[in-house]
């Protein structure tokens, strides 16, 4: 605290008790008490009678002396002081020392004031001297800091004060120093306070000249012709002169408080530049840079920095002293530096990493994308070798092609090897010889481009492409499955229908049933799979949809693995088909209670992701919108990592055989791709595993009241059939002329001759063309086709167009092992049919051929 007075020092002066020198000795004592003695002797002489008043009167002026003594002693007036205190070498320390010391008692009096005490106070003698609130008080700014002092000693604290004093007169004023402190730290002692008071005029002066030069210092650095800046191991800038701030158009008042970074003002990767200067302990490097500045603007400029950096004993850099020279006004006057600074743009700019190495693979010369590069890879500052970036199960290779360089061979084959690092990254180089005649400081030039991405892109492609390749794989072996369990089961309900439950083979032909729809199941799979089975979907809240499952899933993983659902609020809705969306979660559900043999815990977690989450989130094919998460996650054994790709494909299974298909997560996957959603899954081994799946959010749409053909209600035939079965006593015959399209003759034949035991008549065509001549011959007309899709040479969509252009009214069922909708794109819009999935039962198809002519009828 400082500040300024003008105190008149002539003021009232007070009283000081100031110890005076003790002369005391033994002699004096025993003089005394040798004339006590004597006289003693001497009354016992006159006799006892005679004495006795001499005696008493004695007495009585002892005792007067001593009464007198001890009223002084608590008046205060004489005082036992410590021998201690009166040592010679004790007190001429105090008393002539340089700063003013006081001792002032609790009430505030000075008791004790030494000679500079009295010089810096103005006191002309000890009895003159004043505390230092007497002194000092007169003006506001000081009463301040002396009203801090008094309190501090009141309170037994220690303060101290900074103030100036102005002279008189204008004379030059006097900056004192004041400290208060307790006497000591008993009781009694904590009441007295020791003032000093000490003139640090001449330090103040030293300190203010040190600090105009410097301000001229300052003053002259931020105005030089050349821009400078200070960045400290952070990379923050600690200083930057106002030429430099001036060219970047920054304000000084932002620099030094946080502000601003290096990588603010660097453009591009030329910020790994200045922090890939190699650490020496104990020595200083100065490195010159060629970079480009960017503005606040956004625009940038050349410039060349001399770069001088301190390494401490251990290594750590302190903070940068780093000189800055425009080379703006070089490319605009000299040709030749500006190709130098066009170059130097080129070199450092360039997305890829450059360097220059000698044979023994150690760096010369590298950009600033390169310096970057082994940043990334945490390579350490004081590695040259451009081996170090490269794992060491592909370094052999880098080593040969920067051998082949230093021979001088041309056409040196590309290079793609693992970079070194905790992450999995790839990089491609290519090196080329240095034409440098007998120069061994420079053998190639290495150029590397980072390809991690693209393998992963490649990768990810590669994977996709496999997995449709398996789907259209799976899906043509699902279709003709699909024939042959149509006659399969078409010839078991025949053989049903020819066979009463009494007869020895009925049990036989029964196994064939339940036989043929488990392998229609499996058929179902491998078409989930490939995205081609018929979805019927529907706007759901899966929270009411997961709750209803729980009872059927806590029966399916059993007692040893307790299931946790946690909902999250408020889920947006989903347009998903409910039953292929159960499957989804039964398959999950079971698969991870095969994977805690020894029980655990299940988990289904759901909750909203929104587009911008989304964005953030580091699944790769997922585009950046609203989805709906379920996430199965369970405690058992996880999945390995070489097997964690092919978890997906159809007939990978890990467990023994007889004990699973291969189609639980194939099937998963088709769904939720047909579904339009996205699946991933998280598993380390021991850890157990994790299977997010996004589901798109649906959004109303406002409803149009539009006529239904028939043809809209996919499924119908189905459903028809479906309930046919439901009611066996339904009548099922009819009447009219069908046409049946089929290129598979027993199937065909089979379909025929079960339309015809149930009264329709059957004309058979084996392709579209043969459908179309006999439409043609046909008199009667044909009052329904039933027709495969896939055929050869004219298929079921192809005869569908043709035969509606003759006849508009006339009406049609597709059946087919494919969905509808694989082949409903490529109808006109407006199209009325019907669609039955293979295979089929001979009650699915009368009861499919009976509603479809009722309902078009």
């Amino acid at each position: 605290m400082t500040a300024e007075t003008d105190h008149d020092l002539s003021r009232e002066p007070v009283a000081a008790h100031e110890p005076s020198p003790r002369s005391g000795s033994i002699a004096l004592v025993l003089l005394v008490a040798t004339g006590l003695v004597a006289v003693a002797i001497g009354l016992m002489t006159l006799g006892r009678a005679q004495a006795q008043p001499y005696i008493l009167g004695i007495l009585a002026v002892l005792a007067m002396i001593g009464l007198f003594n001890l009223f002084a002693f608590a008046a205060g007036i004489i005082r036992f002081v410590d021998r201690n205190l009166d040592d010679p070498v004790m007190g001429r320390i105090a008393d002539h020392a340089f700063d003013g010391l006081a001792v002032t008692d609790p009430r505030g009096h000075v008791v004790y004031s030494n000679a500079a005490y009295l010089t810096l106070t103005g006191a002309p003698g000890p009895q003159d001297v004043r505390p230092v609130e007497r002194v000092f008080i007169g003006n506001p700014d000081v009463s301040e800091a002396v009203f801090r002092l008094l309190k501090a000693a009141r309170e037994g604290k220690r303060q101290q004060e900074e103030v100036r004093i102005s002279g008189h007169d204008g004379s030059q004023g006097r900056w004192l120093r004041m400290r208060v402190r307790p006497l000591g730290t008993g009781k009694r002692e904590a009441k007295y306070a020791v003032w000093s008071i000490a003139d640090i005029t001449r330090d103040r002066e030293r300190q203010e000249d040190v600090f105009q030069e410097l301000q001229h210092a300052i003053e002259y650095l931020d105005h030089a012709p050349c821009g400078f800046f200070s960045v400290n191991p952070a990379g923050e800038l600690a200083y930057v002169n106002a030429t430099l701030a001036n060219w970047l158009d920054h304000d000084l008042a932002e620099i030094g408080s946080g502000g601003l970074k290096l990588a603010d003002i660097v453009s591009g990767d030329g910020a790994s530049l200045l922090s890939s200067i190699v650490a020496v302990p104990g020595e200083v490097k100065t490195e010159v840079f060629d970079i480009d500045l960017r503005m606040r603007t956004g625009k940038t400029m050349p410039v060349r920095l001399y770069h001088k950096l301190a390494f401490g004993a251990d290594g750590a850099p302190g903070p940068s002293r780093t000189l800055v020279i425009s080379r703006a006004r070089d490319e605009r006057s000299d040709p030749d530096r500006a190709a130098e600074v066009r170059f130097m743009r080129f070199f450092d700019h360039t997305p890829m990493a450059i360097a220059t190495v000698d044979r023994g693979g150690n760096v010369v010369r590298a950009n600033a994308r390169y310096a970057k590069l082994g940043q990334a890879l945490g390579l350490d500052s004081a590695s040259k070798s451009i081996f170090r970036a490269v794992s060491s199960r592909d370094r052999h290779l880098l080593i040969a092609a920067i051998n082949q360089a230093a021979e001088n061979q041309a056409d040196i084959a590309p290079v793609e090897v693992a970079l070194e690092g905790t992450k999995e990254r790839w990089g491609q180089f290519f090196v080329t010889p240095v034409d440098g005649g007998e120069n061994d400081a420079e053998a190639a030039i290495v150029h590397m481009l980072e390809t991690t991405e693209r393998r992963a892109l490649e990768n990810q492609i590669n994977q996709s492409q496999k997995m449709e390749t398996v789907g259209q794989l799976a899906g043509g072996i699902a279709h003709d499955f699909n024939n042959v369990l149509s006659a399969i089961m078409m010839a078991n309900d025949f053989l049903l229908n020819a066979h009463k439950p009494t007869d020895p083979s009925f049990q036989d032909i029964m196994q064939i049933k339940q036989n043929a729809t488990r392998a229609a199941t499996l058929v179902r799979q491998l078409l989930a799979f490939s995205r081609r089975q018929t979805l019927r979907p529907q706007v759901l809240d899966l929270g009411d949809a997961l709750s209803d499952l729980t009872m059927l899933l806590r029966r399916l993983i059993g007692e040893k693995v307790k299931l946790d659902l946690i909902h999250g609020r408020d889920l947006w809705p989903v347009k998903v088909d409910v039953s292929q969306f159960e499957q989804v979660i039964v398959n999950l559900a079971v698969n991870a209670r095969d994977a805690m043999p020894d029980g655990g815990k299940l988990i289904i977690r759901t909750a909203n992701v929104a587009t911008e989450d989304a964005g953030k989130l580091a699944y790769k094919g997922m585009p950046a919108a609203d989805y709906v998460r379920i996430e199965v996650a369970d405690t058992g054994t996880g999945i390995p990592a070489d097997i964690r790709d092919k978890i997906f494909e159809p007939f990978f299974s890990t467990k023994e055989v007889g004990k699973g298909t291969g189609l639980g997560l194939s099937t998963v996957y088709g769904i939720v791709k047909q579904t339009g959603g996205f699946i991933y899954v998280d598993s380390e081994p021991g850890q157990g595993t994790s299977f997010h799946i996004f589901l798109p959010r649906h959004h109303a749409e406002p409803e149009v009241q539009v006529e239904q053909p028939a043809a809209v209600t996919h499924g119908a035939a189905k459903d028809a059939a479906l309930a046919a079965e439901a009611k066996p006593r339904a009548d099922l015959t009819g009447q009219g002329t069908i046409l049946l399209v089929e290129d598979e003759e027993g199937l065909r034949a089979l379909n025929a001759r079960g339309l015809r035991s149930r009264g329709y008549t059957v004309v058979e065509a084996e392709n579209g063309v043969e459908a179309m001549e006999v439409l043609a011959e046909q008199s009667g007309g044909i009052d329904l086709v039933v027709s495969d899709v896939v055929m050869p040479e004219m298929d079921g969509p192809s005869l569908l167009k043709a035969m509606r252009e003759k006849n508009p009214d006339i009406k049609f069922i597709f059946v087919s092992g494919y969905a509808e909708d694989a082949f409903e794109k490529s109808l006109p819009e407006g199209q009325q049919f019907d669609f039955l999935p293979k295979p089929f039962t001979l009650s699915q198809l009368v009861a499919a051929v009976k509603e479809t002519m009722a309902k078009q009828g």
